[in-house]
């Protein structure tokens, strides 16, 4: 009986693992770099929402007849409000939002702040004992399971605005009801690294004070 040559898969998928597997340190390394760029971060950030803000006063809500923008509404909003906005913008209105806001600032801000917030997440926690005894990896993917959850959120919330914008025949109770969830969880989950942050900060002073302390009653 002949026997059966095996297919060479073997090597192949070995290969393809470790390619996978040096993809992934290459990129926990790049992002456990981040924290020597958490201040040119922040700068960019603080720059983009600015410019976002002052779009949003003095040029958006121009548009809509004075009623604020739907993914500033960190409480949400009812379908009546969202269909409201979306009645004053009219065609024109809702066109001009999504090249000059969604498809240019917000586009790139829910990445670019994400990034300082690990930045800033791992620069602060490296301050403590017990984050800076995590490897470099460690403390990459702790910073990344908080701040990923907001960064999808965010573009997942653009993505229902533009679909609202973008074919008014889509907006109904529903459609609308979920942009307004995804909203409010863009901001719920956006404030948990900015408490972390906080907490850190907190956390590193405390714990300068009472070295200092420490030193001045050996002294």
């Amino acid at each position: 009986m002949p026997t059966m040559s095996r297919s060479p898969v073997k090597a192949p998928t070995t290969q393809a693992v470790s390619e996978r597997h040096g993809i992934l340190r290459s990129l926990f390394a790049a992002v456990s770099q981040l924290p020597r760029h958490a201040g040119a971060l922040s700068l960019a950030s603080a720059i983009v929402f600015a410019a976002m803000t002052a779009l949003e006063f003095l040029y958006f809500q121009r548009l809509s007849g004075g009623l604020a923008s739907l993914d500033i509404r960190a409480f949400g909003f009812t379908p009546d409000e969202g269909m409201a906005w979306m009645t004053a913008l009219g065609r024109g209105g809702s066109e001009t939002i999504i090249v000059w806001h969604y498809l240019t600032f917000d586009l790139l801000f829910p990445a670019l702040l994400s990034l300082t917030m690990m930045s800033l997440l791992m620069a602060t926690g490296r301050r403590l004992p017990g984050f800076a005894s995590f490897s470099q990896r460690g403390q990459a993917l702790v910073s990344l399971g908080l701040v990923l959850p907001y960064t999808l959120a965010d573009y997942g919330q653009n993505l229902a605005v533009v679909r609202l914008l973008s074919d008014f025949l889509s907006a109904n109770p529903d459609s609308l009801a979920l942009a307004s969830a995804l909203i409010v969880t863009k901001f719920a989950l956006g404030a948990i690294p900015i408490v972390v942050i906080a907490a850190f900060v907190l956390a590193g002073q405390r714990r300068h004070r009472d070295d200092n302390q420490g030193r001045d009653r050996n002294a």
